[in-house]
Order: C-alpha cells, then sequence, then structure tokens
C-alpha cells in the first residue's frame, strides 16, 4: 500500500465498473477515502463493501450524473461519511454510436448531459469544498476522441471535445485559488464501454481489428493504465501539472 493520497478524501463518478472501478481501488490503496458515486447500485456497493473489508474508508451513493438533485445529494452523503472531499475524479459517461444521419437530437441531448453536462455538476457540487480548503484536484475523463476523430462517433467526439476543454478552463479560472484540473485521455481500453465500441464500430464497416488497434496503439489497454494515470493526475506529484490534457495510448496519437 503506496501513501501517495494519505489523507484525501476522493469521489470517483462512474466508479462501479471498468476504469473507474480500478481508479477506485488504487485510490483506496494509496490512502485515499473514496466516495464511489454510479448508478449502478448493485456493483457499487459491493466495490464499496470489498474497500471497508480490506480496511479502506470508502461508501458509495447512487446518482444518475446527469440529474443536479442527484449529484448534490450523492455529494452530500460521500462528504457526510468520509468529510471534506478534495479529489474529484469525473469519470463516468458512455457513447453512442452511429452514422450522424442517424444520430437523433435524443442521442445528442443525453450523451451531452451524461458525458458533459456531469462534469458541470459534479465539479460544481464539490469545488467549494476544494476552495474552502485552498487546495483540490480534478481529473477529467476525456478521450483520444477529443482530437482524433472517428467515421460514426460525430456525437460522442464532439462531447469529449468538450471534456477536453472543460479541464481547460476550469484550470485557468481557478489556479490561483489552488485548484488543479487535468483531462486523461484513454486510447482504446478493454473495458464493456471499450469492446462494445469495437463490436458496434465493426458493425458499420470500420476497422478496428485486433491487427489494427495492435498497429495503432500495441495492445488493448487495461483499466489499470487509465486508473495509474488519474492516480497520478489526482495526487501531489502532479503539483505543477495543471489544464493538460495525458494521452494514454501508448502513441495512438503520436503517429
Amino acid at each position: 500500500m503506496g501513501e501517495r493520497l494519505k489523507g484525501k478524501v476522493a469521489i470517483v463518478s462512474g466508479g462501479a465498473t471498468g476504469c473507474g472501478a480500478a481508479a477506485v481501488r488504487m485510490f483506496a490503496a494509496e490512502g485515499a477515502a473514496v466516495g464511489i458515486i454510479d448508478r449502478n447500485v448493485e456493483v457499487g456497493q459491493a466495490l464499496a463493501y470489498e474497500m471497508v473489508q480490506a480496511g479502506h474508508r470508502a461508501v458509495f451513493a447512487a446518482a444518475d450524473v446527469s440529474r443536479k438533485d442527484q449529484v448534490e445529494a450523492a455529494v452530500a452523503a460521500v462528504a457526510a461519511a468520509l468529510g471534506s472531499v478534495n479529489v474529484l475524479f469525473n469519470h463516468a459517461g458512455t457513447i453512442v454510436i452511429k452514422p450522424f444521419l442517424e444520430t437523433e437530437e435524443a442521442d445528442w441531448d443525453m450523451l451531452f448531459d451524461v458525458n458533459v453536462k456531469s462534469m458541470y455538476l459534479m465539479t460544481r457540487a464539490v469545488l467549494p469544498m476544494m476552495l474552502d480548503q485552498g487546495k483540490g484536484a480534478i481529473v477529467c475523463t476525456s478521450s483520444i476522441s477529443a482530437v482524433y476523430a472517428t467515421p460514426n462517433e460525430v456525437l460522442y467526439d464532439a462531447t469529449k471535445g468538450a471534456c477536453h476543454m472543460f479541464a481547460r478552463a476550469i484550470a485557468v479560472e481557478f489556479r490561483d485559488r489552488g485548484i488543479r484540473c487535468n483531462a486523461v485521455c484513454p486510447g482504446f481500453i478493454e473495458t464493456p464501454h471499450g469492446k462494445r465500441e469495437v463490436e458496434q464500430l465493426s458493425a458499420l464497416g470500420v476497422d478496428v481489428s485486433e491487427a489494427a488497434l495492435k498497429a495503432a496503439q500495441g495492445r488493448f489497454g487495461q483499466p489499470e493504465d487509465i486508473a495509474r494515470a488519474a492516480l497520478y493526475l489526482a495526487s501531489d506529484d502532479a503539483e505543477f501539472v495543471n489544464g493538460t490534457q495525458l494521452f494514454v495510448d501508448n502513441c495512438f496519437s503520436a503517429v
């Protein structure tokens, strides 16, 4: 067990599964008390129980992170149980893969709500606690898709472009009040989300075969690859890293 987050109180949105769950485990192992916020109640509760059984401080709070009332209630519940929050991993998100001309207004509104509005709501709920402490670290999950377009992902790419700039702008506005905000940008990661993306893109004729992925990034990324990057950005090791995007994609974005 390390101590890079010793004394910190962290929230991970979308923390029940995938990269979020990997971050919960890693943050707890590094000394943080962790609040898991997710709409997947059964799995989220089970993860919190696992953390407590392992000797960590952790709680689960259910929320649809695109809903202001639910976000505020969940953040308040975490703070009441664990203390004032000073680390936020805005990880919750999903994907819609459709040809642009088949992308409906309801798709557009839903994905911006889940991927972008959630970051506004979560940050808005947590930031006052950070400002009171004079210090805080926010990590937002963006994507290679923020800057590398994929056919049939106009909507998803647009949401991740917004996540990219959200993190930069929060950093610029609050830097002189002790707040850091950075984005982590995964490549293709071996999670249910990542596997579904590959399956649906393949069905639409986009080459995301094993050979294509190997050429682009060497291998499928693992949830722990993203969690390690988020841990670094959340920790005081990154105290002079602010307003940046950390690509975790094994050269996808470098060629």
